[in-house]
Parts: structure tokens; sequence; C-alpha cells
């Protein structure tokens, strides 16, 4: 199992890792006893990716494993650290931290121009269309990563998730807000362009 990255600093442990051909990725000494029923009909690549998050965990805190609240949102066991996972195959990425941490990672796919009007909103004032691609990616991958440690089943990622405005280059931080008609919190979400994908991650 390639490293493919490794974004880590004093605050959280952020690796994003590629599937070999060669892996072994083994399910039965892998995957938790509570999650097999869960995954074992995923798609094989599906199951690559959770298997992959998986082993990196285990090179980072060997004694934990990870589980999942009835809202689907993974936590450790032990809980003395903080856990977001994403993947998209062949990369799978795994961050751990004291804070709560959000980690997103997206493929450039000129698909997403269809959904524009899902996610997009205050955003249209500052998107580049000759660079539509890349510009929907990364504010995709930003508002997954602060969903992940902001969330609500009945919010909406076009409504109450606001980027301001950016420049892509390689590595950029980008200033966003989470509000509704009560509340706004204020982020600053860190964005890598690393080929093909966004990577985006944010701590509370």
């Amino acid at each position: 199992m390639p490293l493919y990255r490794d974004f880590s600093d004093d605050k959280a442990q952020l690796l994003i890792w590629k599937y070999d051909e060669q892996e072994v990725l083994d399910m039965d000494t892998l995957l938790e006893k509570e999650n097999y029923n869960k995954v074992k009909d995923y798609h094989p690549k599906k199951i690559k990716e959770v298997l992959m998050v998986r082993k990196m965990l285990k090179q980072i805190l060997p004694n934990h494993k990870i589980l999942y609240k009835d809202t689907g949102e993974p936590f450790l066991e032990p809980q003395d650290f903080n856990i977001s996972i994403s993947h998209s195959f062949p990369l799978a990425a795994i961050a751990i931290s004291k804070s709560k941490i959000g980690i997103d990672l997206e493929r450039k796919n000129e698909k997403i121009k269809r959904i524009r009007h899902k996610f997009i909103l205050h955003e249209n004032d500052f998107i580049d269309d000759n660079f539509e691609v890349d510009y929907l990616t990364a504010i995709w991958s930003v508002k997954e990563a602060l969903y992940k440690i902001h969330h609500s089943k009945y919010w909406s990622l076009k409504k109450h998730y606001d980027i301001q405005s950016f420049s892509l280059s390689d590595n950029f931080s980008v200033n966003a807000r989470v509000y509704d008609h009560s509340f706004e919190d204020v982020f600053s979400v860190n964005v890598r362009d690393i080929g093909d994908f966004y990577f985006s991650s944010v701590l509370e």
C-alpha cells in the first residue's frame, strides 16, 4: 500500500494512499466484525476502499477500530481521537486528530457540471467558467469536508454552506461559513490539487 501523500502536521495526521494491485487486503483481518454484514455486499472497488482505510488505521493506531453511529458517521473505538475518512478509487484518505476534523477527496470529472445547480449559490459570482470543473470540484470537496464536522440531514450544501471567493492553485485556503437563520460558524478550509483530485481538510 504505497503512501501517495502525507499532509500531517502537529494538529492532525492526514494520509492518502493509492491502491496497488499487488496489495493484500484481507477482509477477515482488516474489517471489524461489527461492520462485516454492512460491507460484504459492497461493490468490489468500494470494499477495497474500506479495507485501505482500515489498513492505514492499523499503521497509525493499531489498537483502534472504526465503528459507525446510526447516522452513518464514523468514530473510533476507543474514542480518544476523532476520525474522518474519504475515498475515491484508487485513492483513500484518513484523518485523525484530537479536534473534530473533516476531509473530502473528489475526482475532477466533467459530470459535475450537471449538478452545479444543486450545490452552487453565491459561488456563481466568482466561478471562472473557463475552469468550471476545477472550481466546482474544489467547492464540492470543501462543502463535503465541512458537512462531516457540521452536518444535519435537513441542511442543504447549496443553502447552508457558503464558500468565499478564491483562486485555484496547488495549495490554497478557502474561507467558508455554515449557517441558517439562527447561527453562523466560520471556517478556514485547506484545499490541495493533487493531480486528478482535490483534497480538502478542515478542523473545528
